[in-house]
């Protein structure tokens, strides 16, 4: 497998260089750039895309929630993961709306976030436990009348509600003692389902339409 590309936005010195040591340092992952700002980073986006970009929120100049909206726009292959200390509701809700697929807060271990990269990677929207829970209230408050046409079978209804309380792929199949190929199999048709491409997009179009809650 080539190796996990990762481009780090974070105006902290000491923070930023030490993401970019630990990735770099680590098997099977690469930084292609380490930035202070969004300004500096967005040219050299363009021109070596990462799979994914790590960016904080408070930023200098550009704030990293217009940053997601501009990186969505013109470059909407590159996933964005979050690493902020922001967890209140109008952060969490400005940055998935914005576009970001996962949302972690900052001191999370380290072998954590290195498994929300490569989550990230295969197509995964990690999140702290913390903020897929606050998604899961906030679109609770706003889902309009259950949708009894779905077509998602119960199992899949399962594997829904296990993704909007915070699990990963693999702890939904140790959850429901299935295989991890089965459970990829049945997201990727919860996805054909609801016309997403994320977890976070699945779970949030999923409460909007209360399918679950």
């Amino acid at each position: 497998m080539p190796n996990i590309k990762v481009a780090i936005v974070e105006d902290q010195q000491a923070t930023r260089e030490g993401l970019a040591i630990l990735i770099s340092n680590t098997p099977g992952f690469e930084v292609t750039g380490r930035f202070a700002s969004m300004e500096q980073a967005l040219d050299s986006l363009d021109v070596n895309p990462p799979h994914v970009l790590l960016m904080d929120i408070e930023l200098p100049g550009m704030s990293g929630i217009e940053g997601v909206r501009l990186v969505r726009s013109r470059l909407p292959r590159i996933q964005i993961l979050m690493l902020t200390v922001y967890g209140d509701d109008d952060h969490v809700f400005e940055a998935i709306c914005a576009g970001a697929c996962g949302y972690l807060l900052k001191g999370i271990p380290r072998d954590k976030l290195l498994a929300a990269i490569r989550e990230m990677r295969d197509g995964g929207a990690p999140m702290s436990p913390e903020i897929a829970r606050k998604i899961v209230l906030m679109f609770q408050k706003v889902a309009p009348p259950r949708n009894r046409e779905s077509q998602l079978t119960p199992r899949e209804f399962q594997i829904l509600k296990l993704l909007a309380d915070g699990h990963n792929y693999k702890t939904c199949a140790d959850q429901l003692s299935l295989s991890l190929h089965t459970v990829r199999f049945h997201i990727r048709n919860i996805y054909e389902q609801l016309h997403v491409h994320s977890k976070s997009e699945a779970v949030l179009k999923a409460l909007r339409s209360g399918l679950i809650s």
